[in-house]
């Protein structure tokens, strides 16, 4: 099973849409996808407390941080949409990934990293309100690619595509050409 995270608070915006067309794409090839709308997770912030590091699992109460990364746990590749913020990844995205630090890596005894998901395939896709080419050059759109990336890096996880919609603030509809990539994208998975 494709998990398909969508990291953004709009289900019917950009980034849903690009997920959709990826989503059409891995069904063509019949794969089997789950779809999670990250901000409808009630999900408790980090408290950095580390205890998760040792015990494998966050202390926190049970909530939607723990079923994401079950999920995630559990599934046969990712899917991971966000919106660009600040050159960054969506604030309820990077809260889910921060609570799943066990769910992506351990440590051994000197501190190294441990992949727990190594070998999973995973696409990332966002959209930018700031034009080509400026949403790479001030790193924008390549600032939020990069830290899912590293996310997923840490995590063992192959990084099998990636796509960027630049210029979303003035745009009515995605350009056929991005949700045809899309497509691809997820037929590639």
């Amino acid at each position: 099973m494709i998990l398909i995270l969508n990291g953004s608070p709009k289900k019917s915006g950009k980034v849903a849409t690009l997920l959709r067309a990826v989503e059409k794409g891995l069904k063509e090839k019949g794969r089997q996808v789950e779809w999670m709308n990250v901000y409808d997770l009630k999900i408790a912030p980090c408290i950095a407390c580390m205890k998760c590091r040792p015990d494998g699992r966050c202390i926190l109460p049970e909530d939607g941080g723990h079923f994401a990364g079950d999920k995630i746990a559990a599934c046969g590749g990712l899917v991971v949409g966000t919106p660009t913020h600040w050159g960054n990844m969506s604030a309820q995205l990077k809260m889910l990934f921060d609570r799943n630090v066990p769910v992506f890596m351990g440590e051994k005894p000197n501190g190294f990293p441990i992949p727990r998901q190594k070998g999973k395939p995973a696409l990332i896709v966002t959209a930018c309100t700031t034009p080509w080419p400026f949403n790479f050059i001030a790193a924008e759109s390549r600032g939020a690619i990069h830290a899912v990336r590293e996310v997923l890096h840490y995590g063992g996880i192959k990084i099998k595509g990636r796509l960027a919609l630049p210029g979303t603030k003035s745009m009515e509809k995605i350009p056929q050409r991005f949700l045809d990539r899309a497509c691809k994208l997820g037929r590639k998975l």
